[in-house]
Parts: structure tokens; sequence; C-alpha cells
């Protein structure tokens, strides 16, 4: 059997890692030697700047000719001022200097010191070995700064796992048992995740049942979904429910400036959790450091090699030991295929966004804690918030919460939550936000002309409430509609509604008002998006038939959409969407003419109440149908008020058949 790790798939043993930590110490202790001569030599050279040296005789002429007025006897020199100097200017002075004579006759310079009436100062004393004195200034301070260094380097070592003040430790965090406060029943509308999951943690507990039949453990699980679908909470889950060490980390927690701190951290995390194996390790956002390593516009080498380091870990340790790799992402299109590849993460785990029964029992959760009013029906409340995630949900049940608290209620009932949904989507309403009358009609026209398009029309959603009251998010009204049932399919005829829906409000003001406004701005781009994708990805051009011009980048984040084709053919489906925009404006406008008077009457229940709801809408609309002409006797584009008019009493809504 070969054993040379060069030759394995091992990565090799990191001695050679270990031996240069000495001398790595020894290189910095160097650097800050010559770092400290060198500001010594500019401080000397500063303070020198001023001193000039003479030599000895020199010194002894000066004395003799009664010239000196003040000298000092330093350990290495004599320091001399003449009387000349003297009258000068302190700034101004030169200082000379000799060096001490070896065997000097100290007693006879200091009588004629006396004699010439010279001051002097400082103790006279030997000069001092020269080998004694580098012994002294260079090889005690450079053994005392290794000794420290050492010592401090072994403490560090000992408690932080090695590297440079603990720079290339694993700083995940451990989980024992059930710390996390978190397990599976406080996870809901994840049955598929948690399925896959709990076999994880039944493999850990039980491994010998398993290894009976001859399967062996899963070295790793993708957790893959959009933002606020529950993958840290289900990681959380898994470390509440799995008894064994549980360490959790970022994948930005690896990357440092440092180039080859990231993949020291990833060793020391693997050699942490084999020495307490069983373990589980998640790598939350491993998109961080998992990157496709693509290095034709320039590489991150800290980021590759700690993904190498990685890859190398994965593959190198024992599955029997029953270390198992957990990691979440929502940008699995970008991680690199050695990843992905079965025998580093064998499983992905798609965590979606709930269906309807999902949501219920994820309001259920998150409801446990809240009280509620017996009015209270969350399956109207799930069934309301279709596409909403785990964190949506949660954020809606603390915003009834806050409002039922905020209006005095010991509990929260079935008004607090649709108002709190409706905050969710639109924001608040804005009180202080006051319309002219003429904006006031030309909003209300705009918000039936949804409803009415909606209510008229085959294969649309019912319309739950209009309002013209102005909120935070910017609208100054909307139209909410409610889905019947979920639906996972939608035919050709079901989106050119939602089409005609989106187009109804400008329609409305064109047809009563003559005008255009940039309130439908955003109907505008919804209507877009959605006919480009009836042209570029759902096949439903005409143009184009069953050819997919677009490509989606991120499915779980933005989902938007990439041109795949020519620039001519993008041209060319930008005006197959133009068409299809025009048709579907076209048959709103239509459909608007033909009912005018119902679009006029309800448009004036709207002013007067500034919010109605859908059954009332419905009302009309079943009434007019009870007394509507036959085909062609109405319709046209009858003139309506004129846009400063003003509206006069509202009438009552027909009831109900």
């Amino acid at each position: 059997m070969n054993h040379d790790p060069k030759k394995s798939g091992r990565p090799p043993d990191n001695h050679d890692g270990d031996n240069k930590q000495p001398r790595t110490i020894l290189m910095l202790i160097v650097a800050a030697l010559i770092f400290t001569i060198f500001i010594n030599s500019v401080y000397e050279g500063i303070a020198n700047a001023q001193y000039q040296e003479i030599t000895y005789d020199q010194f002894t002429e000066l004395l003799s000719q009664d010239q000196l007025a003040e000298v000092e006897f330093q350990s290495d020199r004599i320091l001399i001022l003449t009387k000349e100097e003297a009258a000068k200017n302190a700034r101004e002075q030169t200082i000379f200097y000799t060096g001490l004579i070896p065997n000097l006759d100290l007693n006879g310079l200091q009588q004629d010191l006396d004699g010439h009436d010279v001051q002097y100062s400082g103790h006279i004393v030997e000069q001092a070995s020269p080998i004694l004195s580098f012994i002294v200034s260079w090889v005690l301070p450079i053994a005392v700064m290794y000794l420290l260094f050492s010592l401090l380097m072994r403490t560090m070592s000992k408690r932080m796992g090695g590297g440079i003040g603990g720079i290339g430790q694993s700083n995940a965090k451990v989980y024992m048992e059930k710390q996390t406060g978190v397990t599976f029943q406080d996870v809901a509308g994840q049955d598929e995740a948690k399925e896959s999951l709990q076999e994880i943690i039944d493999f850990l507990h039980n491994p010998q049942k398993y290894a009976d039949i001859g399967a062996k453990l899963p070295k790793g699980a993708l957790l893959v979904g959009s933002p606020g679908t529950g993958k840290t909470l289900l990681a959380k889950a898994v470390a509440g429910e799995a008894n064994v060490p549980f360490f959790s980390i970022s994948g930005s927690g690896f990357v440092e400036m440092f180039v080859g701190v990231g993949a020291s951290r990833v060793r020391d995390l693997f050699q942490q959790a084999a020495k307490m194996a069983p373990a589980i390790i998640f790598i939350d956002e491993i998109d961080a450091i998992g990157k496709t390593r693509d290095t034709r516009l320039g590489g991150n080498d800290e980021r590759e090699q700690t993904l190498n380091q990685l890859l190398a870990e994965m593959d190198g340790f024992d599955p029997s030991k029953g270390v198992i790799v957990l990691a979440a992402t929502n940008r699995p299109e970008v991680l690199d295929k050695a990843l992905l590849r079965p025998g580093r993460f064998d499983r992905r785990i798609i965590v979606d966004r709930p269906n309807l029964s999902g949501r219920y029992q994820t309001l259920l959760v998150h409801t446990r804690n809240i009280k509620l009013a017996e009015d209270v029906d969350l399956h109207k409340i799930a069934a309301a918030t279709a596409g909403a995630v785990g964190a949506d949900l949660a954020n809606l049940v603390n915003e009834a919460a806050l409002r039922a608290v905020r209006l005095g209620r010991q509990a929260v009932n079935q008004q607090d939550l649709l108002v709190s949904f409706e905050t969710v989507i639109a924001g608040t309403e804005k009180k202080g936000t006051v319309l002219t009358e003429t904006e006031k009609r030309i909003v209300a026209y705009h918000e039936v002309g949804h409803a009415l398009v909606a209510a008229l029309e085959k294969h649309s959603q019912p319309v739950s409430k209009i309002t013209i009251v102005p909120h935070t998010s910017g609208a100054l009204g909307y139209t909410m509609q409610m889905p019947e049932e979920e639906k996972y399919l939608n035919s050709k005829q079901e989106l050119e509604t939602e089409l005609d829906t989106l187009v109804g409000g400008r329609a409305a003001e064109q047809l009563v008002f003559g005008i255009q406004t940039t309130g439908a701005a955003n109907d505008i781009e919804r209507a877009t998006d959605l006919a480009r994708n009836m042209v570029t990805q759902y096949g439903m051009s005409d143009q184009f038939g069953l050819m997919a011009l677009t490509t989606v980048a991120n499915e779980y984040l933005d989902g938007r959409a990439m041109m795949n084709c020519a620039d001519t053919t993008a041209a060319l489906a930008d005006q197959e969407v133009k068409t299809l925009l025009q048709q579907s404006y076209d048959r709103a406008r239509k459909l608007l003419g033909e009912h005018r008077a119902l679009l006029d009457e309800i448009a004036l229940f709207l002013l007067q109440k500034e919010t109605i709801t859908g059954d009332e809408l419905m009302a009309f609309v079943n009434a007019d149908k009870q007394t509507l002409p036959p085909a062609g006797e109405a319709g046209g584009e009858a003139a309506g008020p004129s846009a400063g008019g003003t509206a006069g009493e509202a009438p009552e809504p027909p009831a109900a058949p």
C-alpha cells in the first residue's frame, strides 16, 4: 500500500508548518531589533546635530589657553563647552566632545581643571570593556526578547490552538446537546427537509443498523433555499436533536487578509470535530469560500486556498468516525463543482417556500406564545400569504401582536393579522397625506379599473379589498387579490387575465380623464416583467414558439433572468412584449368602456368610503349583470365626469343575490 502523502488523496501532514513557527518568531524579533536600531540612529543623528568631535590634544590645548567654560564627564566621552560658545544663545551653541584616553591620569586632569577655574560635572570612571558593552547592549536584549516571545507563543498555542495570536484557530461556536433551544418541533412547513436531516441524526445515534446493511454515513448535506426559508433554523434544530457536539461557523469566518489563515482554520475545525466525534459541522453561507475557482478575471488566493483545504478535509476524514458537514447557501449556482460532487456533499436538501399547509403549520408555531382571540382563522391568513417564507410569517405575527398592544387589547384578533399582512406588503397608512379632489378621483378610478377588470374576466383571482388611502410604501392606493386555492401552474389565459388586470388602472385613467399619470409605474413594471417571462421563458409567444431566450441566474435570490440570445433576437422579443402589453391594454379599455356606468358607480362609492371589500365590489357587479342590456346597445367610450368635478352622494351597494 502506498503511504506517500504526495501520491495519496490525503493532504500531507503539516509538520513543515510547525517547524516554520520558531523561524517566523525569530524573523519577527530580528525585524523589531532592526527597526529599533534605525529609530536609535535617527534619534542620535538628530541629537548630535549640534555636537562636534575634537581630539584630546585639542581639548588640552583649549584648557591650557583658558578657553573652557564647562566640562561634563560621561561614561564614554567628555563634553566641552568653550567660553566663546557659552556666550551664545543655547540653541546656537556648539558642544565639543572627545573620547576618554585609556590609562588617563584623572587626578592630574582634575587639578588642571581646578587651576583654570573650569566647572566640571559627572563622575569620572574607567572606560568599560568593549566586549562587555556589546554583550550588555545587544546580546542580552535579543536573548530576553526571544525568551519572552517563546513563552508567549507557547501559552497561546496551548490556549488557542496554534498560530500567531490564535489567528489560525477556528472560531466556530460549539453547541452540546440541546443548548440551541431549538428542535424539529420548532420547524414547520419543511417536512421533506426534516425527514432527510432526521435520517442523518439517526445515523449518528444508531450507526450499527445502517452498517449491518452496508450503508455508509453521508459526509455532507447542503441546505439550499431562498432567504428566510429556515435553513439556519433547521441547522439549529439538528443541533438540538443530535445530542452530539455541533460546530457552527459562517463561511466568512474562514477568510482573513492573511493568506493561509483560512486553510489553517479549516484544518483546526476538522481536527476539533475529529477529536469529539461523532459530531456535526455547520457552515452557514458557504458560498463565501466555496465559489468556483475561475481565474479568468483574477482570483482570490486566500479564498481558493481555503476552498482547497476544505475539499481535502472532506475527502480525508474517515466517515466511520461520524463527522458530518452541513452547509447552507442561497447561491448554489456559484459553488465549485468539486464541492458539490458525491463524496463531499452527498445530499442537496431543498428548503423551499412553504405551501398552504406549511404556512398554516408555521403560523401555529409562531403563535404558540401569542394570545389569540376567538375570531382568529389562521387558515385564511395562510391562504392570503401565498409565497411568504417563515421569516415573513414570523414578522406578520409580531406586527399583529404589536398592533393589538398599541390599541390596548389583551389578545390578537383576525383584523390585527389582516392589517399586519397589509402593512408588510404596502406599509402603514399615511394619515398625514392629503390628496386633492382631482388626485383622489384619479386614484379611485385607477384602483376600480384594476378591480373591475379582475371581477369581470374569467381566470382571475377574486378581489378582497380596494383602498385609496396612501401608504408608506409609496402607493396612493391598492387593490388586493387573494387566491381561492394555491396553484403551482398557470395557463396562458390566466397570465393574460393578470396582464389585463395590471393595465386596467391605466386604461381607466385614459378612458375617464384622457390622461396618463405616474401612478401606473409599478403596474407597468410588473406587467412588463410578466409579459417578458411569457415570451422568453414560458414558450407562450407566437413568434418564438418553444424557444427559451433567457436563463435564470440566481434562482433563490432575485430570480432575475438574463438574455441568452443574439441582440437581433432580443430586439424582436422586445417587440413581442410590446405587442402583448398593447393587446392587454386594448382588452381592458374595451371591457371598462362596455361597463362605464358600473365603473362610475363603484368609483363614486369608493370615493366616499375610501376602502371597500371584495364582497361590496361583487354586489355592484352582480347587480349590473342582472340589468345588463344585450351586447351592442351599451359600450363605447362615454364621456365621464371632468377631472375637476365633485363627487355626489355615494350609492348604497346593492344587496348580494
